[in-house]
Formats: structure tokens, sequence, C-alpha cells
């Protein structure tokens, strides 16, 4: 089972930010979590974009390299509010494989259709989880962490669109 990176202990710097240091360390830790399945989604779209084979196989391959694109952005976002609230951005390659909640993008994905639906399985969840902290930013009182998250789940929704269009008839 995976380690919950929100219950990871960790001390914030000082800040006068106007929000209660207990509320600063939830949100750095929601932050933090959503960090890591950014990376891995960042990082999962790069595989299928690397090894997809079959037809159409050059406008997938590209579609996929939008979509990376699309996210990478806000990798420096989301590990910049972590901070920007007095926490430590937790963003190393290891740290996301440890805390990431997305499934693996496993080597035998290769053929279009598998890639595409691969794909669908994991943006549908990081959709789910991004709405899941922007409801909790909301509910702790910080409307630009959940502005920044809201601006994520519009990006992603589209690309979940984009995705699904490609199976829907």
């Amino acid at each position: 089972m995976k380690k919950s990176i929100a219950n990871r202990s960790q001390s914030l710097y000082s800040s006068r930010i106007d929000l209660s240091e207990d509320i600063r360390v939830e949100l750095v830790g929601i932050i933090n979590q959503q960090l890591a399945d950014t990376i891995d989604l960042y990082l999962q779209t790069k595989q299928a974009h690397w090894n997809v084979k079959g037809p159409q196989f050059y406008s997938v391959h590209t579609f996929f390299d939008d979509l990376a694109e699309s996210i990478e952005e806000y990798v420096d976002e989301i590990g910049e509010r972590a901070t920007a609230l007095g926490g430590m951005a937790l963003g190393t390659a290891r740290m996301a494989a440890e805390f990431t909640t997305l499934e693996e993008f496993d080597t035998d994905i290769v053929s279009v259709e598998a890639c595409i639906e691969a794909l669908i399985a994991r943006y549908s969840a990081y959709a789910a989880s991004t709405r899941v902290a922007i409801e909790r930013s909301s509910e702790l009182g910080d409307p630009t962490t959940e502005d920044l998250f809201t601006e994520i789940s519009r990006v992603i929704d589209k690309n979940l669109y984009f995705l699904e269009s490609h199976v829907q008839n």
C-alpha cells in the first residue's frame, strides 16, 4: 500500500500568509499529493508518447506530446504553491513514485487503443482527485489554492474529452 503524502509530518517555514499553521500544514499535504500525481501523470503521458505503436502513429504520438505539455507547467505551479504556504515541495521522481495515487502504466501498453484507454483511466482518476483538492481547499478557506486546482481541472477535463473522443462513436 502506498504511503499517504497528506499524512506526512512536515514543519513549515514562517509565513505571513493569513492562514493558520494547521490549515497550511493540511494544504501543503494536499498540494504535495497533487504534485506527486501531476508528475506521474505527466510522465505516464510521455511513456505513452514514446512507446505508442499502430495506425495513425504520428498523429497520436504528437497528440500525446501535446497532452504532456499541457500538464508540465502545472508541476512548477503546484510545487511553488506548497512553498508559498511555507511548506516544502516534495517533487523528486522518487517522491512522486512513492506517493502517487495513479495506477502504473505497464510496459506492455503500446497499441494506440491500449494507450488511449490507459490514459483515459489515469486522467479520469486525476480529474476526480483534483476536484477533491478543489473542494477541500475551499473548505479550508484558501481561494488561491482552490483557483490553481480549478485551472488545472479545466485543462484535465478538456484533455480527458480529447482522449475519450478517440474511443467514442
